[in-house]
């Protein structure tokens, strides 16, 4: 095992965490270069990396798509509050430490169920007194947005922005739009969403690399993890006014790595990385 893994020694598992188990918030940690996973987390990214070796850009670009759609939001909008839902284990360039360069005053409730996740945000946020972090299954939108961290800090009849980024692809079945409704009814008008999600885009060789990864991650262990259509994906922000995603595109989804780069694509992107889609959005 690495050395800057985590012991999954008995003494050193925190209470509450299965180490035979493998976690979404560790798999995604350690596809972004983190250190907090197992030796069954290492496995499915193992597994996944075996059939599509750049299966790490998907994480990556969704990392950076959260990053520029924070930016974007703190330095063009007025909002100061954000309700970050599924948020996972803090690494660099967290969503409170993007919008706080600009809006030093704003509130961010971050929300997770994953023992891991919690310990270590709640670590890291100890002194904040801006900044919290709830405990709650992000689907059960009535838990999440009755939290008593939520109620507190968030004030839902002035606009806020909910980010689900990298959240409803772990949904399985048809629930998902009515699960962002619920969501969506219950932000004041002005509010934004910023959604990203597991994307085929219907080419045949990209849909071949969706489903590859689709497979380890629906059939094995983790046992969701679904790559949806743009119609599919489109349809959880039903009523909402789509951002131009760049400066020649419709307001649509597209792939996390052209939502407004931070400059031109002189690298070829990978096919993977075609395969997770994002998508900024407005509640009239």
């Amino acid at each position: 095992m690495p050395e800057d893994a985590l012991d999954a020694s008995p003494s050193r598992v925190p209470v509450g965490i299965d180490p035979n188990r493998p976690s979404i918030a560790r798999v995604y940690d350690g596809f972004l270069g983190g250190k907090n996973h197992y030796a069954v987390d290492r496995e499915v990214m193992e597994r996944i990396l075996t059939v599509v070796p750049e299966a790490a850009d998907i994480a990556q670009g969704n990392r950076r798509f959260l990053n520029r759609a924070c930016r974007f939001l703190a330095t063009q909008t007025d909002i100061s509050q954000y309700l970050d839902c599924g948020s996972g284990l803090p690494t660099a360039e967290n969503t409170h430490q993007i919008v706080h360069r600009t809006n030093p005053e704003a509130h961010i409730v971050y929300v997770d169920n994953d023992p891991v996740v919690l310990a270590h945000g709640r670590a890291l946020l100890e002194d904040d007194e801006l900044v919290m972090m709830a405990k709650a299954d992000i689907f059960s939108p009535t838990t999440v947005l009755g939290h008593e961290l939520v109620e507190r800090y968030l004030d839902l009849s002035a606009p806020i922005v909910l980010l689900q980024v990298g959240t409803m692809h772990h949904l399985e079945g048809e629930r998902a739009p009515e699960l962002m409704r619920e969501y969506i009814d219950a932000l004041a008008p002005g509010s934004y969403v910023v959604l990203s999600h597991f994307y085929d885009p219907e080419v045949p060789e990209l849909t071949k690399v969706a489903k590859r990864i689709e497979d380890i991650l629906v059939h094995g262990p983790m046992g969701a993890g679904r790559f949806r259509t743009r119609e599919e994906i489109e349809a959880m922000v039903p009523g909402l006014e789509i951002v131009k995603p760049n400066a020649t595109g419709e307001p649509r989804l597209v792939p996390c790595y052209q939502w407004w780069p931070d400059g031109p694509q002189l690298k070829a992107p990978s096919l993977a990385s075609q395969c997770i889609g994002g998508i900024v959005a407005r509640k009239p």
